[in-house]
């Protein structure tokens, strides 16, 4: 049993039309090398999802996430601090979440939000940190890719008092049906990961059922929060394929039809460029 913990799951049969991993960490998977990146990307296109966002946390992260999305045509990268990290967010530290935001393969500034579960960052020192990455998004262009862990209203709240990008993206959406109603009434899109699967998430489960196509979008959040049944065991972009088969069934709709709106949404979201794989 403890080999099996450690081993990752099966890669499932590709899905009848390619999609995103809206937001994984690649570097957190194990990759370092870009061999180690075309790889991992090799795994996940061969379950049908074709293109990756690798997201940072910190500024080492963003630096390589920026590098890695030059190293294979299917990654594209996110840069921010994660609010968890924001205690000594200085005028240095957001002068080099700047300059790599403007990347050209960086398709959001994320992941930045909010999270009062951990006690790593004062309240005041997060919220501060996410209305300076509210306006960069806005500065730069590019959507925002929002962390929201246990400070649902303290985010819509101040998404509401700095005017939210044109594109905001609830990584890793876990509200229920009632912020889910907020979230999908302000235009927000929301990004469903493995936790969607699990059997106990009710909430999760009516918030997937009731987000109109064109806001919603599947993601791994890997190495972390891998669906069911492999939950605990290390997670890959690939798995984003597991994720968009139980969306398809919570919706009552077919898997090709989940998967193009999937893949629609990240590309009007992220801007991505054509060429995409059906």
């Amino acid at each position: 049993m403890g080999d099996e913990k450690r081993e990752l799951p099966p890669i499932p049969d590709r899905l009848p039309a390619s999609v995103v991993d809206a937001h994984t960490h690649l570097d957190a998977c194990g990759a370092v090398t870009a061999a180690d990146v075309t790889a991992m990307v090799d795994r996940a296109e061969r379950a049908g999802v074709a293109r990756v966002v690798t997201v940072a946390d910190d500024l080492a992260s963003a630096r390589w996430a920026v590098d890695a999305s030059t190293w294979d045509a299917r990654v594209f990268a996110a840069v921010a601090v994660h609010p968890t990290r924001t205690k000594d967010f200085g005028e240095a530290e957001r002068s080099e979440v700047e300059r790599l935001a403007k990347a050209e393969r960086v398709v959001a500034v994320g992941e930045t939000g909010l999270d009062y579960y951990w006690d790593y960052s004062p309240h005041d020192a997060q919220q501060d940190a996410f209305r300076w990455h509210i306006d960069l998004a806005k500065r730069v262009g590019k959507p925002l890719m929002i962390h929201d862990r246990d400070a649902h209203e303290d985010v819509l709240r101040i998404l509401d008092e700095e005017g939210a990008p044109d594109d905001v993206v609830f990584h890793c959406f876990s509200g229920d049906e009632h912020i889910a109603r907020r979230c999908i009434d302000a235009g927000y899109v929301l990004s469903f990961a493995g936790t969607v699967t699990f059997k106990n998430a009710r909430g999760l489960h009516e918030a997937a059922r009731i987000c109109p196509a064109g806001q919603y979008l599947a993601e791994t959040d890997a190495p972390f929060l891998t669906p069911h049944p492999f939950r605990g065991r290390p997670n890959e972009p690939y798995c984003a394929a597991y994720t968009v088969r139980h969306l398809a069934a919570l919706r009552g709709e077919g898997v090709h039809e989940v998967a193009e709106a999937v893949r629609t949404t990240a590309e009007r979201v992220f801007r991505l460029p054509g060429g995409f794989p059906a």
